[in-house]
Parts: C-alpha cells; structure tokens; sequence
C-alpha cells in the first residue's frame, strides 16, 4: 500500500514537472485583453460623434480607468474602403480576461457615474444609434513575443 502511494505521487510529480517544462517553452507570454468596437458614422454625422466620444465616451472610459476597470483606450480613424466598413475603430485595454468578470456591475457604476442613472445611459444609448452604427466587435489578448 505504502509502495502504490510512492508510486502514484511520483508519478503525479513526474506529470507536474512535464506541464511546468512545457509550458515555459512557449515562445511568448500573454499580455493585455483587447476589445475593439467597429463603428460606421452616418453620412454628414461623423462630427457629432466624436462629439459624443468627447462627451460621454471619454469620460465613461476614464471614470472606468479611475475606478481600475480597465487600463487604457484608443479612438482610431479609419479609411473605409465601401459603405459597410468602419471608420472609426474604439479599443478598449484590460489587464487580462479576469477583468471583465462582473461587466454589468462595473459598467452600471460606470453609468451612475459619469451619466447620473442608467436610465440617462439607455437614453444616450438610443439618441447614440442615430448617428452611427455598431458593425460589430471582438475581444483578443495580446501575446508579447519573448
């Protein structure tokens, strides 16, 4: 009995060595959680909606750095090349895919703050869809070449 718990433990290690080995062989390491925004201006609107970046974007992304939501954000002006592509690309960094447990709570505080209630944030939402369109979205992490 004895000997078979020697056995199974030492196996157990000889695995735990193995994965440990493998995994520092990797040529990177990961970084940073990314979500970028694809964003198309309505024709003659696209003033407008870097007013609204101005206004309400900027300061819900920095009460949303304040708070240690996220770690930074980036507005990108883009060339579409036809009429269904962005021109205007809204990247968000996180420190890493835990920071995005718990979104609806962040971002309702996030909300509260920066627009007084959630509902002045849905109604905001609304006018928002008037002068631009969500084309979609993706969430990647960064891997830093070692």
């Amino acid at each position: 009995m004895i000997a078979a718990k020697r056995v199974v433990i030492t196996v157990l290690c000889a695995l735990a060595a193995a994965t440990a080995a493998r995994a520092e062989k990797h040529p990177f390491v990961e970084g940073p959680v990314v979500n970028m925004y694809a964003i198309r201006t309505e024709p003659g609107k696209f003033d407008d909606y870097m007013e609204f970046l101005e206004k309400i974007w900027k300061p819900t992304q920095e009460a949303a750095k304040k708070f240690g939501f996220i770690e930074s954000y980036r507005v990108i002006k883009v060339e579409p090349r036809g009429e269904n592509d962005p021109d205007i690309y809204l990247m968000v960094t996180y420190k890493n895919w835990a920071a995005l447990d718990g979104t609806t709570a962040k971002a309702d505080a996030v909300a509260k703050e920066v627009e007084g209630s959630l509902a002045e944030a849905n109604k905001s939402t609304a006018e928002r869809g008037k002068i631009r369109r969500l084309l979609g979205s993706w969430t990647g992490q960064q891997l830093d070449l070692k």
